[in-house]
């Protein structure tokens, strides 16, 4: 059966951020306005407006590939076009235009997440995120269940051609870290009858993984592990997956769960992470931006680029490949042990 590519369907639902950004940039922090004075760096520019790392990140690289912003000797500076016409006063100035959404609750809300560099609350805590001491709506059943069913709307999409991009043909255990509903680990269970597959997740989550796993009719090799993936023992694998994980969380955590998903490996194992990948030079592109901006407001990340993950898996003694594409912007980044590499060749 032939099924069609649903990617447009999630540009437009993104779309939002674009506006929300755009005006934050415009009607509220003077973006244009600054950096038509001198060029700055991105740090010194966030320093200027007051915002952290993280945010600053998300809007300068949105506005990068929206074309507005240029970066010349590690400073940005405003393009031809924002110069003609985002600059107040010009003869073809139009941010008055786009300030009339400067009240929209879109807007207001995105200028609240870029100022405080928190995500938005959920009314049963943070929505898509587990941290101890924190109130996650991931601990609360019916709330776990929304979200973890809400979530496999795309990766029931993007699993099976995962699953048939990425051989695992000689692997006998996966570790799925943070596997939510355990579709990715079943799109590999149904195409490589050996593997036997672990999800590790919190235990409310953990719920909906083992009714799918009856359902696909793969309960008899997919096991279920509760767990915070930040403090308990992980189990070991050949491989381990982290699918869509890592662009939750800020760099510390992502730095963390690399190297601890590297110890879990056996000899000669990889570690997959599958998710949607910047520029190296973080300047787009603009769908992978927007998506970067929807998860820095509902959570505590963003979208990262290969360089970024290859610094932090080379930390954890593994050596990066090329990013393979699957779908809906998604792509697998495989990184095998430096040791067994080595030894290989």
């Amino acid at each position: 059966m032939s099924v069609s590519d649903p990617t447009p369907i999630f540009e437009h639902f993104r779309g939002n951020y674009a506006t929300e950004l755009l005006t934050a940039a415009v009607a509220h922090f003077g973006v244009f306005s600054r950096l038509a004075q001198q060029s700055l760096t991105p740090p010194d520019l966030g320093a200027a407006l007051g915002l952290a790392e993280r945010p600053t990140t998300v809007l300068v690289t949105a506005l990068r590939a929206m074309g507005l912003l240029s970066m010349q000797q590690g400073k940005l500076s405003l393009t031809t076009m924002a110069r003609d016409h985002l600059l107040p006063g010009g003869r073809f100035d139009v941010g008055d235009y786009i300030s009339l959404a400067a009240n929209s609750p879109g807007v207001l809300a995105m200028v609240e997440r870029l100022r405080t560099n928190k995500p938005a609350a959920h009314e049963s805590g943070v929505a898509f995120i587990y941290r101890e001491g924190v109130v996650s709506a991931m601990e609360n059943e019916a709330a776990a269940r929304h979200f973890t069913l809400a979530l496999a709307g795309r990766a029931k999409n993007v699993a099976p051609v995962l699953a048939e991009t990425l051989s695992l043909a000689n692997a006998k255990s996966l570790i799925d870290v943070g596997g939510g509903t355990g579709i990715y680990s079943i799109a590999f269970l149904q195409k490589n009858p050996i593997l036997r597959a672990v999800v590790v997740d919190r235990p409310e989550v953990l719920k909906v993984t083992q009714e799918m796993a009856q359902s696909h009719g793969v309960a008899d090799r997919l096991s279920v592990h509760a767990a915070d993936m930040f403090r308990d023992p992980l189990p070991r694998g050949d491989v381990v997956l982290l699918s869509n994980i890592l662009h939750d969380w800020d760099v510390p955590e992502c730095r963390t769960l690399i190297a601890r998903c590297a110890a879990a490996l056996e000899p000669g194992g990889q570690l997959l992470i599958h998710d949607v990948f910047l520029n190296d030079e973080l300047d787009g592109p603009l769908p992978m931006a927007l998506y970067s901006a929807a998860l820095f407001t509902l959570t505590e990340g963003r979208l990262y680029s290969a360089a970024e993950y290859g610094v932090w898996l080379r930390e954890a003694g593994l050596t990066p490949g090329a990013i393979v594409p699957t779908l809906i912007h998604c792509g697998v980044l495989v990184a095998l042990v430096r040791e067994f590499e080595s030894v290989a060749h």
